[in-house]
């Protein structure tokens, strides 16, 4: 399908989840580098994890007299409806969800209002004031416990294993049926375990840095040989700001109807690590950072425990499409990417032990 540039030049772009980790990632660097932009973000600001961790990447944001924020939450139509009345977005870029897979299992709830009667609200919003461009997060666990790897967005996605990757995959097809009824032009993005620094505490970089920290122990699943295709922030980003100026173009097919102006693409890094190797970088980055000492005993504080419910053994991302429609691909190697997150964290949490 061919794509219509957007020149996102003097653009007012409404960002959901805008102090969630993606979100403000986004909007910082939209904000630094497109002329004349403007940003109107929706946040509930929910103690799903550290709300402090939030208000640090909000303030970040709130210096630009360029970024208005709306606290408030997807689920209440209202306040959706009020900023597509009031601000007349031209792309919308839907980043706020109920995330996390395990969490999924103890609360149900807040996934369906946060992932499916949100997303709806983003739909209906896009209907009657219509945008440029929709760009919507889904999420590599649409793929389930699909045995063929690399995971490719040509692949059957019909057996989830968890009701967060059921959530996303029908975001992604609620956005398909809106995108063929409404001409509305949507891309759904399929991110694989995003990490960098001032990410989600409840994502295992995070934790176990926590833990290790506290001397406690961290659980290792499936006994270490889980891999996943870790992505680093900045990656997702680049990712995100070109595909938000390539809108699928609008057009009709024989019937005289228009063909929906609908795509999906994976952002992975393409190479799926081990979680051990993973471990080992983490440590060694945590030590140089000085936020562990240079003599911790790791193998005291490892411990290794089966898989947990919902969770899939492998996650890789087959981008060629990203590649070959916006010439770009996920390069930060695990290590400088562990490396930003741990000087982060020195900092943050002003650990020193060197």
């Amino acid at each position: 399908m061919s794509k219509k540039f957007i020149d996102l030049k003097n653009k007012t772009v409404f960002i959901t989840g805008v102090a969630g980790f993606i979100g403000s990632n986004l909007a910082e660097r939209l904000l630094k580098e497109i002329e004349g932009i403007k940003i109107v973000g929706l946040d509930n600001m929910n103690d799903y994890y550290d709300v402090r961790l939030k208000e640090y990447r909000l303030e970040k944001l709130s210096s630009s007299e360029a970024f208005s924020f709306v606290k408030g939450n997807l689920a209440d139509k209202e306040v959706v409806n009020s900023i597509f009345e009031k601000y007349k977005p031209e792309l919308v870029v839907n980043l706020g969800a109920q995330a996390g897979v395990r969490y999924s299992i103890t609360n149900p709830d807040a996934y369906i209002e946060g992932n499916l009667v949100g997303f709806y609200n983003i739909l209906e919003g896009c209907r009657h004031y219509p945008v440029e461009h929709l760009v919507y997060a889904s999420s590599s666990s649409v793929y389930g416990s699909n045995k063929k790897v690399p995971y490719s967005t040509e692949d059957k996605v019909d057996n989830p294993v968890s009701l967060y990757a059921a959530t996303k995959k029908s975001n992604e097809l609620m956005a398909h049926a809106y995108s063929k009824l409404y001409n509305i032009p949507s891309t759904g993005l399929r991110f694989f375990t995003v990490y960098g620094p001032a990410g989600r505490p409840d994502m295992a970089y995070f934790g176990f840095t926590n833990k290790l920290v506290k001397g406690e122990t961290i659980k290792i699943f499936n006994y270490g040989n889980c891999k996943r295709d870790f992505t680093f922030v900045d990656d997702i980003v680049e990712g995100v700001v070109r595909i938000m100026q390539h809108a699928p173009e609008k057009q009709n097919g024989e019937d005289g109807l228009p063909i929906p102006p609908y795509k999906v693409y994976n952002i992975g890094n393409n190479s799926p690590e081990n979680l051990l190797d993973f471990v080992t970088i983490l440590q060694e980055e945590l030590v140089r950072a000085g936020v562990l000492p240079k003599d911790y005993d790791f193998e005291v504080h490892k411990e290794l425990v089966p898989m947990q419910p919902g969770d899939v053994p492998v996650t890789y991302a087959d981008t060629t499409p990203l590649e070959q429609d916006f010439g770009f691909k996920p390069n930060t190697s695990l290590r400088d990417g562990l490396r930003h997150f741990a000087e982060w964290y020195a900092k943050y949490y002003k650990t020193d032990n060197k």
